[in-house]
């Protein structure tokens, strides 16, 4: 079955590659190349490194997954085309046409916003009138904002070396772009899991919980004039927040995931559109697998984020509240797979305990900065 994702083959990858595979492994690295020769000299060692495993990196997951290719090209085609009109002025974001309305970072990012609000909407009104095609239209809007909201992320990093080399960093490093971060990996993780279940009644669901986090950039943008470019505080100058971040938001992606996905197993499990979503052992299985990606990544980012305090604080762990609440976090989604893999447990139970789990994330996450202080203390709103 050709939507299926990551089968089983009885041949290693590279016996199955085609002339398709190797032309866009090659268009990729050609890009990155491109991308060296013409701003190599604004990027440290880590985003060099990062260009290079990109294109590896991105090359190995477009083979895995086709439907990745054109959203990767897009995405390097339109960013790179968004800097050329820049012309090294970031004033010309507020005179170029296509940079002022469709592709600065900041108009991108409002695309982004745009298109996953109808994408919502769309996936709500496939759902109640049964219509395949408002089903992938709602698809086509989902990938376009994710390609809008990596583009707006992408040319961010540009601008930001436009504004001082010494300024210049990845865009993850404050709330506003790790809300975009967010936005973008909770929809990718949702994308995969839709085409992989060849279903579409769940979109509704988890486009809900990106669109709580579009209205916090929302608000952050024009309530709080939040989104602008800022240079890093030194807590963050390390090439440790780099990797600790990204691997943060896949867990709290994936953790989102799982609580929408609970959540239509518990309205299905009370025969509330129960006939129009998937069955319960589908639901079941896309939330086990969802929280056991995040609380592979999550765990990964707690490594790293204890390597990285080691190294700014001296100490692998502080008590810090947002280090206690971490633990709290991955303690609970321990906890909910060791029931599920070694008791066994299934139902309502689980698809409670992923929604608790959601809040719990969500006050580790936001609820620490605003009602706590400590070390983490430069992330407060």
């Amino acid at each position: 079955m050709n939507t299926i994702l990551f089968e089983d083959h009885p041949q290693p990858l590279l016996k199955r590659l085609r002339w398709q595979d190797w032309l866009y492994a090659i268009i990729l690295c050609a890009g990155a190349l491109f991308a060296y020769q013409q701003y190599g000299a604004y990027m440290d060692a880590y985003e060099k490194t990062f260009l290079i495993g990109a294109a590896l990196g991105f090359s190995y997951l477009g083979w895995q997954w086709k439907p990745m290719r054109l959203l990767i090209i897009g995405i390097g085609i339109i960013s790179l085309f968004a800097i050329q009109l820049y012309q090294a002025d970031l004033a010309r974001a507020e005179h170029a046409f296509l940079l002022k309305f469709l592709i600065s970072s900041q108009s991108a990012i409002m695309w982004m916003n745009v298109l996953f609000v109808l994408a919502m909407l769309t996936y709500w009104f496939a759902l109640f009138r049964r219509s395949e095609f408002s089903g992938k239209v709602a698809t086509s809007l989902t990938w376009a904002a994710v390609l809008m909201g990596f583009v707006g992320l992408m040319v961010r990093w540009y601008e930001s070396y436009l504004i001082a080399p010494d300024v210049g960093h990845i865009p993850i490093s404050n709330l506003y772009e790790v809300f975009v971060l967010f936005c973008l990996i909770t929809a990718l993780l949702y994308l995969y899991y839709e085409r992989r279940y060849e279903t579409r009644q769940l979109g509704g669901f988890v486009l809900l919980v990106i669109n709580a986090a579009v209205g916090f950039i929302l608000w952050y943008t024009f309530d709080r004039q939040a989104n602008a470019i800022q240079p890093l505080v030194p807590a963050l100058q390390s090439y440790w927040m780099k990797i600790h971040v990204p691997a943060n938001f896949i867990g709290y992606g994936a953790f989102s995931l799982a609580a929408m996905v609970g959540s239509a197993y518990l309205l299905a499990e009370r025969g509330i559109l129960a006939s129009r979503l998937p069955k319960l052992e589908v639901l079941d299985d896309v939330m086990y697998k969802a929280i056991a990606v995040g609380f592979a990544f999550f765990t990964i980012a707690t490594i790293l984020g204890a390597m990285w305090a080691a190294e700014a604080w001296g100490g692998y762990w502080s008590w810090d509240p947002k280090e206690t609440w971490a633990l709290i976090v991955w303690l609970n989604y321990a906890a909910w797979l060791h029931l599920r893999l070694v008791k066994g447990l299934r139902g309502s139970m689980l698809a409670w305990w992923a929604l608790v789990g959601l809040l719990v994330t969500t006050f580790a996450f936001l609820g620490v900065n605003m009602f706590l202080s400590g070390l983490h203390s430069y992330g407060t709103l």
